[in-house]
């Protein structure tokens, strides 16, 4: 078992779960970030850190999908290991649908 960011996280992209993982696998990109799945040692702090309960444990149902986005981007995404602001508009995405199709960049973010 290991940790996901799933849909919920895209435009919202808060930061709380960055600041306690004991093992920095999370990897930042544009408008999102993602859990490197071999570096994920399953501890589950990050799970309830997060506002947007974006992180979930890829033994739930219908997750493959983003346990394979997960892991292919975490190989071209930089290392991210410290809070960040969130985007001004999180709140207003938070929840709404359809995010991937409409919102998801696969561009990288900044990193450390």
């Amino acid at each position: 078992m290991t940790y996901v960011v799933t849909e919920n996280c895209i435009k919202c992209k808060y930061m709380d779960c960055v600041e306690v993982c004991p093992v920095d696998c999370f990897y930042e990109g544009e408008n999102m970030l993602v859990i490197h799945p071999d570096e994920c040692i399953d501890c589950g702090v990050c799970e309830p850190e997060c506002p947007a309960e974006a992180i979930k444990t890829d033994s739930e149902p219908g997750l493959e999908q983003w346990l394979k986005i997960n892991a292919e981007l975490a190989k071209s995404w930089p290392n991210i290991t410290q809070k960040k602001d969130a985007p001004p508009d999180a709140k207003e995405f938070d929840g709404v649908a359809g995010k991937f199709e409409n919102y998801f960049s696969p561009e990288p973010g900044e990193g450390d």
